[in-house]
């Protein structure tokens, strides 16, 4: 029999195809195919090391008062101070190291609050759209009250409720933004909880807390990836919001929101104390809502661009 007859020798002669590429790899490819998203995972991560570095970083301790630079502009500006190349609040305070110790504040803020929203959500409405009937009918009309107020203003009834401060800051914003992801939840099981595999488990035996949230969950993860992300943004605004109306953080916290309201007398004579924070929360919130295009445009498929 000839070498050509050999189905072994054909099959090992043959050229081996391309390797499958993993889902993570191309999604990657994907986003990073998104310019934006791409800016803003960047303009996020030195965000991040910012935060984490800011006692290396930060030129002076941010609650270090200078009586003698008392609201000294930016260096570019005339009667700048040297040392301080953002310029100083009207406490003598430098702002480019209260800026990058408030980094710190935001991201913990928005992780915080996206934690607790997301962790809750997904379990109501895993709760909801698994059982259905009078639990469900329970649950979203609650989410339903809850969407039902402008978001900063049941905030700031909680927190007036509660107390002012940090925490109690983000508790109330969690409460606001978790009705956002039990929905998603709910309708994303709504949709999954009678496919195929989800019944071959439950006929293998697989109990109701397996089902929702070892079978079903993971299937739902994409939007909730993404709902999250876009909540992270939302939460530092809402939290810059209680701070600026002093039912957030309080002073001397070198918090973006508070910094802007111990401000606000000083908008037209030292505009600087003013722009510095909002820039840096715009620049942030801006960063995040890219990011969280970039993944809504990879993470669902009918978005995808051939």
């Amino acid at each position: 029999m000839s070498a050509t007859d050999d189905p072994d020798l054909l099959s090992a002669s043959r050229p081996a195809g391309p390797a499958p590429v993993s889902p993570w790899l191309e999604n990657w490819r994907y986003f990073a195919g998104n310019r934006g998203a791409l800016i803003g995972l960047v303009v996020f991560l030195l965000t991040v090391l910012i935060a984490i570095f800011a006692p290396l970083i930060a030129p002076h301790d941010p609650a270090q008062q200078f009586r003698d630079a008392l609201l000294a502009p930016p260096f570019w500006v005339e009667g700048a101070k040297p040392g301080f190349l953002l310029g100083t609040d009207a406490l003598g305070r430098d702002i480019l190291s209260r800026l990058i110790f408030g980094a710190r504040y935001s991201l913990m803020i928005g992780l915080v609050v996206v934690t607790l929203a997301l962790v809750t959500g997904i379990v109501v409405g895993l709760v909801a759209g698994y059982f259905g009937g009078w639990v469900d009918a329970l649950i979203m009309r609650i989410m339903d009250i809850i969407l039902a107020f402008p978001s900063l203003l049941l905030a700031l009834v909680l927190v007036a409720i509660i107390g002012p401060g940090l925490f109690n800051a983000m508790l109330a914003i969690a409460v606001v933004l978790q009705p956002h992801f039990a929905r998603l939840t709910r309708g994303a099981v709504m949709a999954e909880k009678n496919r195929e595999y989800v019944m071959a488990a439950r006929v293998a035996g697989a109990a109701n807390l397996r089902l929702m949230f070892r079978t079903i969950l993971p299937n739902c993860l994409g939007p909730l990836i993404v709902q999250a992300t876009l909540s992270f943004s939302n939460a530092i605004l809402e939290a810059a919001a209680l701070g600026f109306l002093g039912m957030g953080a309080q002073p001397p916290t070198p918090e973006w929101g508070t910094m802007l309201a111990e401000a606000r007398e000083f908008i037209q004579s030292a505009w600087w104390v003013v722009t510095m924070p909002g820039l840096a929360i715009l620049i942030t919130v801006l960063a995040i809502n890219l990011i969280g295009d970039g993944l809504r445009d990879t993470l669902d498929p009918k978005l995808k661009r051939s």
